[in-house]
């Protein structure tokens, strides 16, 4: 299993140029969920998800999730 971050918003995967990708396989892997959650906290992102992806069979699992330092949504009154 592969552990990705995901931009929650659009579902891109951060690669490990640091760039988004919409394919998954082209994710930056983690050793770990806290290294990805560390990572994922400092990224210019908003909400995040740090999932568990198995290449063999497409599937994803969701571990973790948080904010990164991105804009944090408008709260409606």
């Amino acid at each position: 299993m592969n552990i990705l971050i995901e931009n929650a918003d659009n579902h891109e995967y951060l690669t490990g140029d640091s760039t988004w990708s919409k394919i998954a396989a082209n994710g930056k892997r983690f050793p770990r969920t806290g290294a990805a959650f560390d990572v994922a906290k400092k990224e210019a992102v908003g909400k995040f998800n740090i999932v568990g992806y198995i290449a063999e069979t497409r599937q994803f699992i969701n571990l973790n999730h948080g904010r990164g330092r991105g804009l944090a949504e408008a709260q409606a009154a």
